[in-house]
């Protein structure tokens, strides 16, 4: 049996600050640290960060007044910001720049008037903080069919934004629908998918071409690593998402020549590392492993100013 491991894959840029970002935090101000939702998804990171002081809270009314607070990768709305604000509590935000991009978009559309569409997944912690930028102005849709029962003024001038984490693919079949139906609807300038979901999506669909079962480390709750999971069963492997190198079933391995291993923009490398020692175990040390080329993503994301 052959391992074919995915590159790119794991962390991107915009987790790698965030976690940064925390760490960094504990080590200048010392525990605790709160942060709001989990910095990244991903248990063994969130625990990790545990460890070390920080503290996990869902909403700032959670966190003791003049506390030190971290807004997480994925973003938040306003009214979070606000509610930090009335608690005064000190706030490093750790936004990944990309979700930032959007929410200056959403903005710059709902000041001049736009109606927005926002392609992306409901309940999602990102969705919700773009959302909350301009929420008397924006709707939420899911997929194709979802444009279908859009309800909007006669004239409306109809914008667009993405969460950054969806199938580079599902979200062209969204922005194609809309554009039949609103043939003015000013879609972005470029994808709002980050270039870390379309680089790991990319590997996948080269990964497809030669393995049977492709296993991708991430969260059940990462959107992204969910995608890689959707993308390569639509390409016709078997696919598995497993947090854990023990998850992994050896009843998914039978008749498979190659297995991929690729893992979500928040999973560490020893995970990944993990799991291919657990392959190599099933297979009774046959397994040879073989990496694609080695993809450098080129992208570094600079500190908050508090932590320069």
């Amino acid at each position: 049996m052959e391992l074919l491991l995915a590159s790119p894959r794991g962390f991107c840029a915009g987790v790698d600050r965030a976690i940064a970002i925390v760490e960094l935090a504990l080590e200048r101000f010392g525990p605790p640290v709160y942060v709001r939702h989990e910095i990244v998804h991903n248990q063994h990171v969130v625990e990790g960060l545990r460890r070390k002081g920080a503290i996990f809270v869902d909403e700032p009314s959670q966190v003791p007044e003049g506390a030190l607070l971290v807004f997480s990768a994925h973003g938040v709305s306003p009214q979070v910001r606000q509610a930090a604000e009335a608690r005064q509590l000190r706030v490093i935000d750790a936004t990944c720049p990309l979700v930032t991009k959007v929410h200056v978009e959403a903005r710059r559309m709902a000041a001049e008037g736009f109606e927005i569409i926002l392609i992306g997944h409901e309940g999602h912690v990102e969705v919700e903080g773009t959302l909350g930028q301009a929420p008397e102005r924006m709707r939420l849709v899911q997929s194709a069919s979802d444009v279908s029962a859009l309800e909007l003024a006669p004239g409306a001038r109809l914008g667009c934004v993405t969460q950054t984490t969806l199938s580079v693919d599902d979200t062209r079949e969204v922005m194609e629908a809309l554009r039949r139906r609103f043939p003015d609807v000013a879609l972005p300038r470029k994808d709002d998918i980050c270039y870390a979901t379309q680089n790991r999506q990319n590997a996948v669909k080269e990964v497809t071409r030669e393995a049977q079962v492709v296993i991708v480390v991430g969260a059940p709750e990462s959107s992204n690593s969910n995608r890689l999971v959707e993308l390569a069963r639509k390409r016709g492997a078997s696919a598995y998402l497993v947090q854990q190198a023990r998850e992994i079933d050896p009843s998914w391995l039978a008749d498979a020549q190659c297995v991929g291993i690729t893992a979500g923009a928040s999973a560490p490398e020893e995970l990944v590392q993990d799991v291919v020692q657990r392959l190599i175990e099933l297979s009774g040390g046959d397994a040879r492993v073989r990496k694609m080329p080695q993809v450098d993503e080129g992208v570094v994301f600079p500190l908050p100013v508090a932590l320069r």
